[in-house]
């Protein structure tokens, strides 16, 4: 089980300045939302498993998903915003794509109007959605605005279903970027160096340096670089300034 991050906080205090404390401290804060996610996509696989796919409709769909989505919207500590299922394309009988989801804080059903904008996004092109789809591989996405579901400043992590060796989407939750500044800042602050923790296009979510704030760019040519260390498998890198 991984340990809550207040624990992880204890541990790290006295390594001020100790960038393996800061990558311990991000990966056990997406530990916490990925351990969970990912045995949902597993119990969601094994649950559509039992259907004949060729069968399946989006209703039928969104009755399997829905005890998953409010599972994990509802975990205790971990805040999340939206949660839900996201089929592959063609997957259903009688529609195309499909989103099972759940968000805010009334845990609504997302339903996009007739006509909707929306309607015409290709989620096989997002990150969150293509990443888990190659490589089978759990995947943490963003920080992007999510003009599909909450048009919230966010990042989504998603985990690959399958189905006897076969993509049939991917199992998803969404956390606010403001909601990990508030979970992260304080521990990370704590270790008393500036640090920012970027993304793989060095996009900052997080920063105790007062240069810089979440959705900023790191351009490694104009500050001066002492340390970057991976977090653990999760695409994100805590950077030490100087």
């Amino acid at each position: 089980m991984t340990a809550p991050l207040t624990d992880s906080h204890r541990d790290t205090e006295a390594a001020a300045g100790d960038p393996a404390a800061a990558a311990h401290i991000v990966s056990t804060y997406f530990a916490a939302l990925l351990d969970p996610l990912e045995a949902h996509a597993d119990r969601i696989g094994d649950e559509l498993g039992a259907h004949d796919l060729a069968t399946l409709t989006a209703s039928r769909v969104d009755e399997l998903v829905d005890p998953h989505a409010r599972s994990i919207l509802d975990r205790p500590g971990e805040p999340v915003y939206g949660a839900g299922f996201i089929t592959a394309m063609n997957l259903l009988l009688d529609t195309s794509s499909h989103l099972a989801w759940w968000q805010g804080a009334d845990r609504r059903k997302l339903v996009f109007p007739a006509q909707s904008v929306k309607q015409a996004i290709d989620y096989r092109e997002l990150e969150w959605f293509r990443v888990p789809r190659i490589t089978g591989r759990s995947h943490v996405a963003g920080p992007y605005v999510d003009y599909l579901c909450s048009d919230e400043y966010t990042m989504t992590a998603a985990a690959p279903v399958t189905v006897n060796g076969t993509f049939v989407g991917v199992v998803g939750l969404d956390v606010l970027i403001d909601t990990i500044e508030r979970r992260l800042t304080p521990p990370l602050r704590a270790l008393a160096t500036p640090l920012l923790l970027v993304n793989g296009v060095d996009r900052v979510l997080v920063s105790t340096d007062r240069r810089f704030s979440a959705g900023d760019v790191l351009r490694p040519d104009r500050v001066v670089i002492r340390d970057r260390r991976s977090c653990a498998s999760i695409g994100l890198e805590v950077v030490t300034l100087g």
